[in-house]
């Protein structure tokens, strides 16, 4: 897999937030000096180290992307363990996820967390892998392969986590699986299935109309099964993301809110859902404003 390219915040953006001027304008003046510039040229994501895992089950050959919190490595620190947000897509998610919680982490307005992206499977396509690998049942009907949701959530259970908590100072009690999209479906799926495998889910945009709803289904199997639900909920979707001329065929607002209500009518005692409906945001752009606010909602600080 190609290195991770980077969501940097510049110097200068950040001398510029923290109100130094000074700074600025001597960043600027270095900056205006010619320098020499590469075809293509990549970045990793700072502090991120990348692992590859043994094979899975199904012989597929994943990456781990994993970025720990600022002053993980210092002394005081050594005891401290860490909440883990594991997010799928994680050639995505993962660079906004390290983009958008920078700024926060490092002037102390979240709860820091280590940061975990899932890769997809390597040497396959992107969209074919988390397509088989997010949708929990099949569908004839789509291109490629679909369905593998189930060796999907084995291979986290049996391998991610396992890694993760030996390897980093991570605190199974408070793991937070998030997604979008397929991600999000798989999320919920998660939720109706193994809820407590996750302490929380943040779930963008999640295709509940993936397999004629079938989601639901899923939510009503469990429910007549389980008389609680311990998991604390997060749910965004963009307002645009609803049939209109030019957007999306499927209601997906309609799908959000449908599944909210259900989750709350069962009366789950240990069950906390926040859902969201997001201005002005339409699929493609619902996650990095969704994941914000759903670590707002999860990691208050004060």
């Amino acid at each position: 897999m190609r290195p991770i390219l980077a969501l940097l915040v510049s110097a200068s953006a950040l001398a510029a937030l923290t109100g130094c001027r000074p700074a600025a304008d001597a960043l600027a003046a270095e900056q205006a000096k010619p320098v020499a510039q590469t075809q293509d040229a990549e970045f990793a994501v700072p502090g991120t180290i990348v692992h590859t895992l043994p094979a899975s089950a199904q012989g597929r050959v994943y990456q781990i992307y994993v970025k720990t919190p600022f002053g993980y490595d210092a002394p005081e620190n050594a005891n401290r363990r860490w909440p883990v947000i594991y997010l799928n897509d994680g050639p995505y998610t993962f660079q906004v996820a390290s983009g958008v919680t920078h700024l926060p982490y490092k002037f102390d307005r979240l709860e820091q967390a280590i940061l975990v992206g899932i890769s997809y499977a390597q040497g396959e396509d992107g969209m074919k892998s988390r397509r088989r690998d997010m949708t929990p049942w099949r569908d004839p009907s789509l291109p490629s392969a679909s369905g593998g949701a189930a060796q999907y959530l084995a291979f986290i259970k049996g391998q991610v986590l396992p890694f993760v908590e030996s390897r980093y100072r991570a605190d199974p009690r408070r793991r937070v699986l998030a997604g979008q999209s397929y991600g999000g479906l798989f999320g919920a799926w998660v939720t109706v299935t193994e809820p407590e495998l996750f302490d929380a889910y943040i779930l963008t945009s999640p295709s509940l109309w993936y397999g004629d709803r079938t989601l639901f289904k899923a939510e009503a199997a469990y429910a007549a099964g389980n008389k609680d639900l311990k998991a604390r909920i997060y749910l965004a979707t963009g307002e645009l993301e609803r049939p209109r001329p030019g957007s999306d065929a499927e209601d997906m607002v309609g799908d959000q809110q449908a599944f909210a209500k259900a989750l709350r009518e069962r009366g789950y005692r240990s069950l906390k859902v926040r859902d969201e409906i997001m201005d002005d945001t339409f699929h493609e752009t619902t996650f990095p404003v969704g994941l914000v606010h759903g670590l707002t909602w999860l990691f208050p600080k004060g």
